[in-house]
């Protein structure tokens, strides 16, 4: 059998500037994620958690991983398939609220806009759709609902 792929990051805190207080209301939340083949991302908690908004965070970060392995999976089910796609993006949203007494995520919906070489194959729009989210490794781990709301771009 075939080893499991398993992924690591860092994340380096530079530290609280001397000038300012640590308290809840002041403590530095920058920090620096690294990952293996040098991707770097700046990250921070949103301005809603008294961060920075420039900065990627935990909340955007999730939406991007969701939007990203759905687009990569929706291409491999499309290029295994041989339904040549022109162009694909997408526009998400999620939304937060408390659940069980804990704030978390409590649901998801993409929105991508998928055109294709022949205009023929949108009718496999909806397809391949519902197998990328079938297969999509983030949608198969997290525990609250993703909608998929496509359409031809």
């Amino acid at each position: 059998m075939a080893q499991e792929p398993a992924f690591e990051g860092t994340l380096h805190w530079a530290g609280q500037p001397q000038d300012r207080p640590f308290d809840y209301d002041h403590y530095n939340r920058e920090t620096t994620l690294e990952f293996e083949g040098g991707a770097r991302i700046g990250a921070s908690s949103p301005s809603v958690f008294k961060g920075d908004d420039t900065r990627a965070n935990p909340e955007t970060l999730m939406l991007g991983s969701l939007m990203q392995c759905h687009f990569l999976t929706f291409m491999a089910i499309a290029a295994k398939s041989r339904v040549p796609v022109a162009s694909y993006s997408d526009r998400a949203s999620g939304r937060l609220g408390m659940r069980d007494g804990k704030m978390r995520y409590v649901e998801v919906v993409l929105r991508p806009k998928v055109g294709f070489v022949d205009p023929a194959h949108a009718e496999k729009l909806a397809m391949l759709h519902e197998k990328a989210h079938a297969h999509c490794f983030m949608s198969n781990s997290v525990n609250f609902p993703i909608r998929v709301e496509a359409d031809l771009g």
